[in-house]
């Protein structure tokens, strides 16, 4: 019986985005890119843009932000978010029920991974302070690859786990995640508690948008 229910499941590989869809890091990521400008004298770029760029490599976030800004400025600027954000790191929290959630999916034998703008080093961090460094198969982040939207990451997470395109599941907060599936020729559920905004994951046409860790449960466990 399980491993007829095996071959009639939909998918085999669930990817999850990690800043914004496991933990609840949007306003620690904003505020911490808004006061890095202001330690340099700059006017801080609008929640909405910084809210924009989440998820993406964080040279590529900055440039995407400031793309006149001269190389040295951008450095500065880097060093100063990853100072502040470092600040409050440990004190992010997960999204309420995503642990449970990632237990059931791994009790019901899905490949989970992880597909992250963060670092290498940042989030083998997280993973060890929220207790979830067991939890997935495979990760990859943006320093190990090109940024999102670009295929790369999930091409990678689907070759070292065996699991064809039409059998992935990118679940993220952003547009970037939306299209880096679609790059890759997987498929996309979004979440709207994250970064971007319900209408802008909208328009990028995920199979569907997920409104909580709930609903996410919820929709995994009918489509799933």
């Amino acid at each position: 019986m399980a491993e007829q229910e095996e071959r009639l499941r939909r998918f085999r590989l669930l990817v999850f985005d990690w800043d914004g869809t496991v933990v609840d890091s949007t306003a620690p990521i904003v505020s911490a890119v808004q006061t890095a400008y202001r330690d340099l004298g700059l006017a801080p770029p609008e929640e909405s843009a910084v809210r924009y760029i989440i998820g993406l490599e964080l040279g590529k976030a900055f440039y995407t932000l400031s793309p006149d800004l001269p190389e040295k400025s951008t450095e500065e600027l880097l060093e100063r978010y990853r100072y502040h954000y470092m600040l409050g790191d440990a004190d992010i929290p997960l999204f309420k029920g995503i642990d449970v959630l990632l237990e059931r999916l791994n009790r019901e034998n899905y490949f989970l991974a992880v597909a992250t703008g963060k670092s290498r080093k940042g989030l083998d961090r997280m993973l060890r302070q929220k207790g979830l460094m067991q939890c997935f198969h495979a990760t990859r982040c943006a320093d190990e690859s090109f940024s999102k939207p670009h295929p790369e990451m999930l091409l990678y997470l689907m070759d070292r786990l065996g699991v064809a395109p039409e059998q992935t599941l990118m679940i993220g907060d952003t547009t970037h995640d939306i299209q880096m599936a679609k790059n890759a020729h997987a498929h996309a559920l979004a979440v709207s508690y994250g970064a971007h905004e319900h209408d802008n994951l909208h328009r990028a046409q995920p199979l569907a948008i997920a409104d909580s860790v709930a609903a996410l449960d919820t929709w995994l466990l009918m489509h799933g």
